[in-house]
């Protein structure tokens, strides 16, 4: 396992385009984070861009609303969807020619709290209205990657509470939001976005390593909230 890196704090401009797609909960929360701090980005969802007029209002300026396609041209695109909905969106996308997208995923599955499946006594996260998608023994961002080939892949922006993503400061110190991948320059330009909107960036190595253990549901570090002094 790769040591996790805290590295000093970096307050470099982000001079690429952003895109997020998806803007449930997660989107919705990470265009917030960005427009907090000035930062443009388009965001987009299935039902089209006039769906999200009034969000685009509320936020401001630096969030445009986009097409799925305008917001996978970005320089970084973030993908913000639904574990079962990956595959089916971003497959469908244009080749990615080495540019990077943010896997934020976590591979499980939101019950009906009204279905058998929500009081299953075999399932240890019904009482959260989830369950765990069988890998078969895959890391989910070694599946995800099928879905984007030629993409850069990083994880991040998927282990915090999504309310969290607005709230960087905190009882003095920054929380941190862990990333991981295997191209350098690719999780340099993450690290920017991480420490363009106030949070303290630990890089957890490897896809492979820091993407496993900072992923829900059973990664030892996902859902824990670390802040730096």
């Amino acid at each position: 396992m790769s040591d996790i890196t805290l590295g000093q704090e970096n307050s470099a401009n982000i001079d690429m385009s952003i895109g997020i797609i998806g803007s449930g909960a997660l989107g919705s929360n990470l265009a917030r984070m960005l427009a907090k701090n000035g930062i443009a980005a388009t965001i987009a969802n299935s039902r089209g861009p006039e769906s999200l007029a009034d969000f685009v209002a509320e936020v401001g300026p630096s969030i445009k609303a986009g097409t799925v396609a305008e917001a996978a041209s970005a320089d970084i695109v973030i993908a913000a969807v639904r574990w079962v909905d990956a595959e089916k969106v971003f497959s469908a996308l244009p080749a990615w020619n080495g540019r990077i997208v943010i896997d934020s995923t976590n591979p499980v599955e939101f019950l009906d709290p009204d279905s058998p499946d929500a009081k299953d006594p075999s399932n240890p996260l019904a009482a959260y209205g989830i369950r765990a998608v069988d890998l078969g023994g895959k890391f989910s961002s070694e599946v995800f990657k099928q879905y984007v080939p030629g993409a850069r892949v990083v994880k991040a922006f998927n282990h915090l509470e999504v309310n969290l993503l607005q709230e960087p400061k905190v009882s003095g110190g920054q929380r941190v939001l862990f990333y991981s991948g295997d191209d350098a320059d690719a999780k340099t330009q993450v690290r920017k976005i991480i420490d363009g909107t106030g949070f303290f960036p630990a890089d957890l190595g490897t896809l492979e390593a820091g993407g496993t253990i900072a992923s829900l549901p059973f990664g030892s570090l996902a859902a824990h909230n670390f802040i730096k002094i």
